[in-house]
């Protein structure tokens, strides 16, 4: 029998189990479920508008996330390559199209004005689907991809992709705002760079010292197994327990004024704004609001801001004002 190279990859058989891949993931579930309930804090009013999106909470979700697509990456070696698998990753994939269909519906029932049109589960569906042309493809060409991946949202962003089918892209410069946006670009990058690690220690039979990592405990091993059912549940647990929560303890009220700029602030922050422009705009906007007696109306939802041409053109006029101060 011939001997086995250094690039063989070895046969599916022979790979370990990685139980302390199960414990990262479900780590990684832990994490998620903790920036969750910051941004179900700020929707009961706990924590001002703006919160979850800003300063350390937004690093925090944007690692959760990119843990995520690594993992992702990492497993889709280790179940699809050498051989792909055809039938096993059809039916994980339609799991997860499903999962994500039902979030964008579900969504989109209750905040219609923050829907999730493109969420993790989505960017986990489309960048595994391009990940299989990575699979066997050389690791450091497969990391350059990655490397342009996280690279071209700073230098095609343009108005070009504003429209709503070129959303998932993540190059439009301006998107209605979302509750869980994390679109192909930058975010294919982590699936791609789990890819590249993980074929680089397949290839050289190198997986054995992940198998030899702690584990953790059974009830963490076990979430990361099954962390789509762990992810579509914990959010209807922990805003069930804040809604009763907030009967005891009722959040303080809110200055209406204070919650408009920080939400409207942290939206503009969100398409990329600096925050000076961002902080002209919602000052324009607000003055316009109360001017015309639409803020009261907007603040309880009699009116809505995408339904309203009255909303829609002081907002558009407001920003061309805040472009061209100094």
């Amino acid at each position: 029998m011939a001997e086995q190279t250094e690039h063989t990859p070895p046969s599916r058989p022979s790979r370990p189990r990685l139980p302390a891949l199960d414990a990262v993931r479900g780590l990684a579930l832990i994490a998620m479920a903790t920036y969750h309930f910051s941004w179900d804090l700020e929707f009961f009013g706990y924590l001002e508008p703006g919160s979850s999106t800003q300063g350390f909470l937004r690093v925090y979700a944007r690692l959760i996330a990119s843990t995520f697509l690594f993992l992702a990456g990492f497993s889709l070696v280790l179940a699809q390559y050498p051989t792909l698998r055809l039938q096993p990753f059809l039916r994980r994939l339609g799991v997860i199209v499903a999962a994500a269909a039902t979030i964008s519906v579900a969504t989109y029932w209750f905040t219609p004005d923050s829907w999730i049109f493109f969420g993790i589960l989505h960017a986990i569906a489309v960048s595994s689907v391009v990940g299989l042309l990575f699979l066997k493809a050389p690791f450091i060409v497969t990391l350059v991809a990655a490397a342009v991946a996280f690279t071209l949202p700073t230098v095609l962003r343009s108005s070009s992709f504003d429209a709503p089918y070129f959303w998932f892209l993540g190059l439009s410069e301006t998107l209605p705002r979302s509750n869980d946006y994390v679109p192909l670009l930058p975010w294919i990058g982590a699936l791609l760079t789990g890819i590249a690690l993980a074929r680089f220690l397949v290839d050289r039979d190198r997986l054995g010292w992940i198998a030899r990592l702690p584990a953790g405990p059974n009830w963490l091993r076990w979430g990361g197994r099954h962390s789509l059912t762990v992810y579509l549940l914990h959010q209807p647990v922990l805003i069930a327990g804040l809604f009763l929560a907030s009967y005891v303890v009722p959040p303080p009220a809110a200055d209406p004024v204070a919650s408009y700029m920080g939400s409207c602030q942290a939206s503009c922050a969100e398409q990329g704004n600096e925050a000076g422009l961002c902080a002209r705009f919602c000052d324009c906007t607000l003055e316009r609001l109360q001017a015309e007696n639409l803020f009261a109306p907007l603040q309880s939802g009699a009116i809505l801001p995408d339904q309203d041409a009255r909303i829609q053109t002081l907002a558009e006029e407001c920003t061309l004002r805040s472009q061209s101060a100094p």
